[in-house]
């Protein structure tokens, strides 16, 4: 029986889902299984200088998975993970998996506001993170959750992991129409929503994906991006080539510094980068191209990707561009190898299933007519029809009839092609990460000297876009300096923290009264204009 907390397809379009293929009754841990059982001695995970084959992965899953079990993580609770790019984030999920438990995929970045949240949200047994958190007290942070939160029974540290593996007999684990995991929302609200994703319906869309992709077991990809984000997890990412018999090599930054060794040293053949990074690799790829020879496909997402530097990525990087548009939801596009030029580089790809829905439809919710712009609405095999435990969020984000609405305004070309042009909402997307100029606000707003507080999005060449704060102050004693040290010491997410603030005497408003969002943007544009003989 379905948890209440989980909003399943309907039965009808669950039992045709089965009837295609696309639903095949298999888990995540079986997928892992299969692979180790074809390919035991191809190495499946490098990182941390560790090198780790398709068998021992398999071995050492078992073993965690026993040994959280006898620690009374059982089959049905929630584990809180927070790890960057090491191979613990990978066995520690498909153990869980393996044990019908349910990692929830908290961001390096996130703090006590977005992680009392889930722990709350979820009841989750237990948080799993680094004793290695960069000058950040991680071990703090859980033992504060667990002051917070009594069921949060266990604070379990990366580095000792080892010390729980154990022998001993699993059950037969969960079944295929489970949640497997919850990911995380990049919506419009502050605390991101939860995505419950089943076995049956994200293993479809890792093995599309792998499939579009052309992945195999001589694959060789570089996880450059935040583990936990949908992109580099399952688009094909890490699941993707796991599932194909290739080699995932685990980067602890994206920088060029640390990217581009690994590319040449370990024969990476394909990776993926968010815009604001495909700057910064092409600045680099001037004088140090010869590290990227290995490099065939460079997938590009998180973001719009602008004309310009699609256009500079084979050239300059010598190898191909894939632009891939998604969400952690459902619905993922991809450009196709056999793309017409200008698809690549001037749209975000097309759905990868023929019974992918799509709706373009104005602000009234009816359809445009093909060309124009309008919001995305999208159902099918692999996108969720509800929020965990979020009834309110539903109401908004789904239809009726199960539509999700993306929030994202695009056009659809005739080719089925999708151009993302923008938001319709106010989102601000900083190098990928999604930020709430509302939950901002009321940050902001909390502050006793502030009177009135905006949040906006400017365009950034670095991130793509930046959060710039108007503040109107209760005098003149206070500072953005002030403001920023304030939203820092609310331990928010590091992204979360604008990069701008200006204090002004008054905000501009439309004819009905309305805080013009539109006439900040083009003031503060106008401030930051560069010179126009440049």
């Amino acid at each position: 029986m379905p948890e209440l907390s989980f909003t399943p397809w309907p039965e009808a379009a669950a039992d045709r889902y089965r009837a295609l293929g696309y639903w095949r009754g298999e888990t995540l841990g079986d997928m892992l299984r299969g692979s180790a059982e074809r390919w035991p001695e191809r190495s499946a995970l490098v990182g941390r200088e560790r090198r780790i084959s398709y068998a021992e992965l398999d071995r050492r899953v078992d073993r965690l998975a026993s040994g959280l079990l006898s620690l009374g993580i059982e089959p049905g609770s929630y584990v809180i993970l927070q790890l960057p790019n090491v191979p613990e984030f990978v066995e520690v999920c498909f153990a869980l998996f393996r044990l019908g438990a349910r990692p929830v995929f908290a961001l390096p970045s996130h703090r006590f506001v977005e992680l009392s949240a889930f722990a709350e949200l979820t009841q989750a047994v237990a948080y799993i993170t680094t004793g290695d958190g960069e000058g950040f007290d991680f071990v703090g942070l859980g033992q504060r959750l667990q002051a917070r939160c009594p069921r949060l029974q266990h604070v379990l540290l990366a580095s000792s992991l080892e010390r729980l593996h154990a022998e001993g007999q699993l059950s037969s684990g969960p079944a295929a129409s489970e949640v497997a995991f919850l990911q995380l929302s990049g919506g419009s609200t502050g605390i991101p929503k939860l995505i419950p994703r089943t076995h049956d319906d994200y293993l479809y869309s890792v093995r599309r994906s792998a499939e579009i992709c052309g992945l195999s077991e001589r694959s060789s990809y570089l996880c450059a991006l935040p583990i936990a984000h949908n992109f580099p997890w399952s688009s094909p990412g890490v699941l993707g080539v796991l599932y194909s018999g290739g080699k995932v090599v685990l980067a602890p930054r994206a920088s060029p510094e640390v990217a581009f060794p690994l590319i040449e040293h370990e024969h990476v053949d394909t990776t993926a980068l968010v815009p604001p990074l495909v700057n910064l690799w092409l600045e680099a790829a001037r004088t140090r191209r010869e590290q990227l020879a290995p490099l065939q496909l460079l997938q590009v997402g998180g973001a719009r990707l602008s004309r310009e530097l699609a256009e500079r990525v084979r050239p300059e990087l010598g190898c191909a561009l894939q632009q891939v548009y998604g969400m952690a939801e459902g619905l993922v596009c991809y450009t196709r190898s056999d793309d017409a030029a200008e698809l690549v580089l001037g749209t975000q790809g097309r759905p990868m299933c023929t019974d992918d829905e799509l709706r373009v439809v104005a602000e009234d919710g009816t359809e445009v007519p093909p060309g124009e712009r309008g919001e995305l609405w999208t159902r099918g095999p692999y996108t969720i029809r509800g929020y965990f435990r979020a009834p309110e969020a539903n109401l908004r984000s789904f239809s009726a009839d199960g539509f999700y609405r993306t929030g994202d305004v695009v056009r659809r070309r005739p080719t089925g092609h999708v151009e993302v042009v923008g938001r319709s909402n106010d989102l601000i997307n900083r190098g990928g990460e999604k930020v709430s100029a509302d939950e901002l606000e009321e940050h902001l707003l909390s502050h006793p000297d502030v009177l009135q507080a905006v949040v906006v999005a400017v365009p950034d060449r670095l991130l793509g876009e930046q959060a710039c704060a108007f503040v109107v102050p209760r005098h003149e004693r206070v500072t953005a300096a002030d403001l920023l040290g304030f939203l820092r010491g609310r331990e928010l997410a590091t992204y979360k923290v604008v990069d701008r603030v200006r204090l002004v005497s008054e905000l501009p408003t439309t004819a009905i009264g309305k805080v013009s969002r539109a006439a900040l943007r083009a003031a503060l544009g106008a401030v930051l204009a560069p010179p126009a003989n440049r």
